[in-house]
């Protein structure tokens, strides 16, 4: 089954660290996670907390461990297609908190999600669409529904990238009934 991830961070400097999570499965069941700061998390930018108004207080207040957080993940996550819109951050965290619980860091991986919208257009529209259609295709719908103004939090982040998804299935049937 396809989940979309997402995460917030520290900052998106190359020592920043996972400060929230959220994952949606392509049924709508879906998880978020303030992620409580462990020793050796210390970056931190005031300009992404702007963005994404989480503060050091709310995450020392309502955060979770993170060896609670992970073993939820790798239980319900590890046998599933996971995506992400910016799957080079988005890994990069998830690794920082794999490895925070004493996980192998690629224990749970991400891809694109935009090849996850590819390989279902592809699925759905068939053989008769062109690989440059589906492209096409697929491009479009992201450009469509891009936010004039992101929310910069993992669960309505996660939550985009599944209408995108579900808005591809639907868009292809209606590409695949149209084709002779």
């Amino acid at each position: 089954m396809s989940v979309f991830l997402d995460f917030e961070a520290s900052s998106l400097s190359k020592h920043s660290y996972p400060i929230e999570v959220a994952w949606v499965f392509e049924d709508g069941r879906a998880r978020s996670f303030l992620i409580k700061r462990i020793p050796g998390w210390t970056d931190w930018s005031s300009e992404a907390e702007a963005l994404h108004g989480i503060s050091r207080e709310q995450l020392a207040r309502d955060g979770v461990d993170v060896s609670t957080i992970v073993s939820e993940m790798v239980e319900t996550l590890a046998d599933h297609d996971l995506s992400a819109s910016a799957p080079s951050w988005d890994g990069k965290w998830l690794s920082a908190l794999l490895r925070a619980a004493g996980n192998p860091s690629h224990e749970l991986r991400l891809r694109k999600s935009d090849e996850a919208f590819l390989d279902l257009a592809k699925e759905v529209a068939g053989s008769s669409v062109s690989d440059k259609d589906i492209e096409d295709f697929v491009s479009d719908i992201i450009e469509r529904t891009e936010p004039s103004s992101p929310p910069h939090r993992a669960l309505p982040d996660a939550l985009l990238e599944l209408d995108r998804w579900k808005l591809v299935r639907e868009e292809a049937r209606d590409l695949q009934a149209k084709r002779p």
